[in-house]
């Protein structure tokens, strides 16, 4: 009875994918948690925040490899960085528990993660889906009258062949779902990293994964008109 009682309680419990919690790896300890102070200091000391950027190292590169852009794009619209390089959702969903947007009513809020969901640990697509729906879920909550930008997970690997894009492919299945037309808002712009085969070239992600500097423009580019709709209604 004892292991028939161990084996439903397994069973029962909820992925990694949607539990929160901090980023333990090693080559974070030094930084992702003073970053993550830095940021609710940064976010306090901002007259206004009406734009947000959430996700993984790939947002978190706008301050640094899409730098310029950023202050190009995204400055002038009062715009808060909070990605952080090796997230996975349960990373994001404490975040958000423990004040990333407390207090601030942005209009717009762009959200992108999951990758490392994949890569890390290889999450079930259906997994790193509920991941993103409950940090939706937590938004909804914190930020009930911001709109939700939600990008298609970005492609990587070098075919669409590669194991890892796959799972991505798959995560994109299940979340583009969850575009409600009036709140969230879901957008796929992954046919402008790859061509016409779905091949990604190291001329666009050197490593397969994560953009060059060059492509911090073209996401840029490609977002602008849906950023600048759901900012003006």
């Amino acid at each position: 009875m004892t292991l028939l009682l161990a084996g439903s309680v397994a069973a029962t419990e909820p992925p990694l994918s949607v539990q929160a919690k901090v980023q333990t790896a090693q080559w974070s300890k030094n930084w992702w948690m003073p970053r993550h102070n830095e940021k609710l200091a940064l976010k306090q000391k901002m007259k206004s925040v009406d734009l947000v950027f959430l996700g993984d190292s790939i947002t978190h590169a706008f301050d640094n490899t899409g730098k310029q852009v950023w202050q190009q794009y995204y400055q002038p619209r009062n715009a808060l960085n909070i990605g952080f390089s090796g997230d996975r959702t349960e990373n994001v969903l404490w975040r958000l528990e423990n004040g990333a947007v407390d207090n601030i009513d942005p209009k717009l809020l762009v959200l992108m993660i999951g990758t490392n969901n994949t890569g890390h640990r290889q999450d079930k697509p259906e997994d790193t889906a509920l991941g993103i729906k409950a940090i939706l879920a937590s938004l909804e909550n914190k930020l009930p009258k911001t709109k939700i930008l939600l990008l298609a997970i970005f492609p990587r690997g070098a075919t669409t062949e590669d194991p890892l894009r796959k799972i991505n492919d798959d995560i994109n299945d299940i979340i583009k779902s969850y575009d409600d037309g009036d709140r969230v808002y879901y957008l796929d712009i992954n046919h402008i990293f790859v061509d016409e085969k779905g091949n990604l070239s190291t001329d666009v992600m050197s490593d397969l994964l994560h953009p060059n500097k060059s492509q911090y423009q073209v996401w840029a580019d490609a977002i602008e008109p849906s950023v600048a709709k759901l900012m003006a209604d």
